[in-house]
């Protein structure tokens, strides 16, 4: 009995844990770019009462195990592109594709985005492309872009990238920068930095440029990429959350009551 209780209290704790990723996503759901999370679950160690075994042409065909219920193991990020929203904003950008932006973040350290909400930072260099944060956009070579004496109703940025604007004879004239983007082979091993920002590890693999690996990615000036996350769907799995967490309390109920009717056998 005292096994039902362990077991059935680690549902809930599982459970417990589910509803606050659901949570998560519900509170993104306008978040530019966000990426819905889900969560993967594993069973305990079995505890073996009696193997299975043959012997003389008879024995047990099936072992007799019992589990100590589950436990979260991960939390999986769904890459989905979500829907693009038409802005019209010459410093909004959108990735037709799997790559990322390159930010260069508080310490130094190159930061990853799928957020290409961009704004123009007075710097003592210049006019500089940034994040909402200010932190600089980088281009291919992981420099700073600076847009310099540029009128931005006459900048147009090329699907891969480029950066051009159009000069009073009506000629275009590039910048000499393009937008970095680059991709990772595995993008679930990426670690969430908050923000809208991720960072590299082991597991993701180093950056490769965008162009190197795989379908090249579109940029989209003038959108911007919403949030993935299906707010039906999320419900149903907070009801279905709610609902498993209450049958483990029932079933922890259940186990202090036989806990209850055993010690009163003696009155």
């Amino acid at each position: 009995m005292m096994r039902a209780m362990w077991t059935a209290g680690s549902g809930m704790i599982a459970q417990q844990f589910n509803v606050d990723v659901i949570s998560n996503n519900l509170a993104n759901v306008n978040t530019t770019s966000y990426k819905k999370q889900k969560v993967e679950f594993k069973d305990l160690l079995y505890e073996t009462v009696e193997r299975a075994y043959i012997l003389d042409d008879r024995g047990k065909p099936a072992n007799l195990q019992v589990g100590h219920g589950a436990v979260p193991v991960s939390t999986v990020r769904d890459f989905v592109t979500g829907s693009f929203e038409k802005t019209d904003g010459k410093l909004d950008f959108a990735i037709d594709g799997e790559a990322f932006f390159m930010v260069r973040g508080p310490r130094d350290g190159v930061l990853y985005t799928r957020d290409g909400n961009f704004k123009l930072s007075i710097t003592e260099d210049g006019k500089m492309l940034t994040t909402s944060d200010g932190y600089p956009v980088l281009d291919e070579y992981e420099l700073e872009i600076y847009l310099d004496d540029i009128d931005l109703d006459a900048m147009s940025v090329m699907e891969d990238g480029e950066i051009s604007y159009t000069d009073e004879d009506g000629l275009v004239v590039p910048t000499g920068y393009r937008i970095g983007m680059v991709k990772f082979e595995n993008r679930e091993g990426l670690e969430n930095s908050g923000r809208n920002f991720y960072a590299e590890t082991s597991a993701s693999g180093t950056r490769i440029p965008d162009q190197d690996f795989g379908r090249q990615s579109i940029l989209k000036q003038g959108y911007i990429e919403a949030s993935n996350v299906n707010v039906v769907e999320e419900m149903v799995k907070l009801i279905t959350a709610q609902r498993a967490y209450e049958l483990n309390s029932k079933a922890l109920q259940s186990s202090d009551e036989m806990i209850g009717m055993a010690n009163n056998l003696k009155r």
